[in-house]
């Protein structure tokens, strides 16, 4: 599901069961160092905008955010909101499930609202 486009970046909904949005760059490129400079900086501002907003919506123990792209070959920032009650807290979410899922969060479209209305305030 898309939450957000534009010419610079788009950003995706992850399925799963805590926050999780994939930040792609709109024009594929291999490795971080291959965007232009800007871009690099329109995509970092990005990934802090959604990370902050997640922070003050969910109320996280921690945001995880990765970056590598073995699977999937071209940039793209993954920013997950983590909970002490999620099913893999504190491993990765590619880690190995450690207990039963008991979270409950706020409806997301409200989230989704925020965020884009910060995201098309800035860009």
């Amino acid at each position: 599901m898309v939450i957000f486009k534009n010419e610079f970046v788009e950003i995706i909904k992850e399925e799963s069961h805590i926050p999780w949005l994939k930040i792609f760059t709109a024009q594929r490129y291999k490795e971080l160092t291959d965007c232009p400079d800007d871009l690099r900086q329109k995509l970092y501002l990005c990934m802090e905008t959604v990370e902050k907003i997640m922070i003050e919506y969910y109320n996280p123990t921690k945001i995880n955010i990765a970056m590598f792209g073995n699977y999937v070959p071209h940039v793209h920032i993954h920013v997950m909101a983590r909970f002490e009650e999620d099913g893999f807290f504190p491993e990765s979410m590619w880690g190995k499930k450690q207990k039963e899922l008991n979270l409950s969060l706020p409806d997301e479209s409200s989230f989704f609202e925020k965020l884009v209305k910060k995201l098309s305030e800035i860009f």
